[in-house]
């Protein structure tokens, strides 16, 4: 009599394949479940695809293997997506929102470890969704068909009560043993694409909605007539430089100092917190929040937002006769939408007239991008007032190599940074040691507040005054903050300025007290231009 067991091989076969699916469903979408624990939780999932699959004659059983081998593969590709943007940004990956975040990783890969090891990763990463596509497809076919024929449709019938586990677990009405994290994890993602589209529908309409559009010349800013303004924005500048031990003697000491040295130049200070649309990244989105006065927190809004008619300050701030512009050291690529903003001159990276080697991503060295603005912008005797929104990028990840701070007539053309960038640790040595990368955000978020204290306390061509605040905390491994959004913001200027924020809460000097309130930061457009000035148009 033959005997009835199937060969050993086709055993461990059918064995390896029900482990590929496995493997393939209890990967998390959350870093905080990458533990030994979180691995072993079974997937619901599983006994519905053996069961279906058993149930289904080979020969028919393509659509099916198609139908799961695409399900399979585009939940593992969101898995590494959502674990990318957790991590990054404390959120799950939008792809209706968050298809521009690829090319921004990329560009920050290039430019942190060089072409070939972003390239590297790139490939593998793509390389590594392919397998598993082909995975789960030959995992599919050695499965299918396993039930004799005349069990099949007993094994189609137990399917039904796996599938009904899945649902009930999926939607929060039962708690069986087990998990069907991945079928949730699909229907969050496909919710989140439907609401996005009601969110976007009510912002338009919140955007259509400015007191300030209408206003005239005169209603805007008149307390600040005759003064430059400098909003400028210090990358990953977040509230854990305060809250944080590893950075907050080194933050409170560099501001200290800062604050001295605007002393003696005879200026002031307020200072306070705001609350960033975002963490990790994405700082257009908090430039864009600050001075349209609407919360963009997402691309879908900015877009939107660059659709709409809403007026930012810099709008607003050339229609009363200042001359606006962007200081941008890393836009090193076409720039269509700052047409929207209301600049009449914008800076890139290539219009500074920086010599020197750049800094990896980093363009070009805080101190530096202060020092050309003032050359291009503030220097001239014959110009109107300006208003300027500036981006400092030294303290942009991976923060080294990292530049000295120089005397102010010593920066000149930047070849002078060449031998600090060569003498720096290179961004894949200090990467390797999550110590080591917090201490170098330490030093770099040092040095962006002593250039940029050290740029205001300089003598000015005229009255101005700077709004210096962060775009966002760093990434949570960064910040040790896994949920704050605040970042500081200070505002230095003429005493008599300064003291019309005086009704705002803030805390004189530059350290904001640790029990400030803080406000949206879309908040800080209208609450700006009422403090300049006369209010918005009935």
């Amino acid at each position: 009599m033959p005997d009835p067991r199937p060969p050993p091989d086709t055993t461990l076969a059918t064995l390896a394949a029900a482990a590929a699916l496995y493997l393939v469903l209890i990967l998390p979408n959350q870093p905080g479940v990458l533990t030994a624990a979180g691995l072993r939780r079974f997937p619901l999932e599983l006994p519905a695809i053996l069961l279906a699959l058993a149930a289904c004659p080979p020969r028919r059983a393509a659509p099916l293997r198609g139908a799961l081998t695409a399900f399979l593969t585009a939940t593992f590709a969101l898995k590494l997506a959502d674990l990318a943007t957790e991590t990054a940004f404390l959120r799950p990956f939008n792809p209706v929102l968050d298809g521009t975040l690829v090319a921004a990783a990329w560009r920050l890969a290039r430019g942190a470890v060089g072409w070939p090891l972003a390239l590297l990763a790139a490939a593998t990463l793509a390389a590594t969704i392919v397998l598993v596509a082909c995975l789960c497809w030959w995992a599919t076919g050695r499965l299918a068909g396993l039930a004799p024929p005349r069990a099949r449709p007993l094994a189609a019938l137990l399917a039904l009560p796996a599938l009904a586990l899945i649902l009930l677990d999926a939607t929060g009405r039962a708690d069986p043993p087990g998990y069907a994290r991945t079928t949730e994890m699909a229907g969050e993602h496909v919710a989140a694409a439907l609401d996005a589209r009601a969110d976007l529908a009510a912002f338009r309409a919140d955007a259509a909605r400015d007191g300030w559009a209408a206003a005239p010349p005169a209603a805007i800013l008149p307390a600040l007539r005759g003064t430059d303004l400098l909003v400028v924005f210090v990358e990953s500048y977040g509230r854990a430089a305060f809250d944080n031990p590893a950075y907050a003697a080194s933050t409170t000491a560099a501001l200290r100092d800062v604050e001295a040295g605007l002393a003696g130049a005879g200026l002031e200070a307020r200072s306070g917190f705001v609350t960033a649309p975002m963490v990790g990244g994405q700082s257009w989105l908090a430039r864009a929040s600050l001075l349209s006065g609407l919360t963009i927190d997402n691309e879908g809004k900015y877009r939107a937002l660059l659709g709409s008619g809403r007026r930012t300050l810099l709008h607003l701030a050339r229609r009363a006769g200042w001359q606006t512009a962007a200081v941008m050291p890393a836009i090193t690529l076409a720039w269509p939408e700052a047409g929207w903003f209301g600049y009449d001159r914008v800076l890139a990276a290539q219009d500074l007239g920086y010599r020197g080697l750049p800094f990896g991503w980093v363009t070009m060295p805080d101190q530096y991008t202060l020092a050309a603005l003032d050359r291009a912008l503030l220097a001239p005797a014959a110009r109107p007032d300006v208003m300027a929104e500036v981006a400092l990028v030294t303290s942009h990840a991976p923060w080294t190599p990292l530049p000295p701070l120089l005397p102010w007539a010593a920066v000149g053309d930047g070849s002078v940074y060449d031998a600090a960038l060569r003498q720096g640790d290179a961004a894949e040595a200090v990467w390797r040691d999550p110590d080591r990368v917090r201490e170098q955000y330490r030093r770099a978020i040092d040095y962006s507040l002593r250039a940029v204290g050290g740029f205001a306390a300089l003598p000015a061509h005229r009255p101005r005054l700077l709004v210096v605040l962060g775009d966002h905390q760093p990434a949570a491994f960064v910040s040790g903050d896994a949920s704050g959004r605040d970042v500081p913001i200070h505002v230095i200027g003429p005493p008599a300025l300064v003291a019309r924020l005086d009704g705002w809460g803030w805390t004189p000097g530059m350290a904001p007290a640790p029990d400030t309130s803080a406000w949206p930061m879309a908040a800080f457009r209208d609450r700006f231009l009422a403090a300049f000035g006369a209010g918005p148009a009935d």
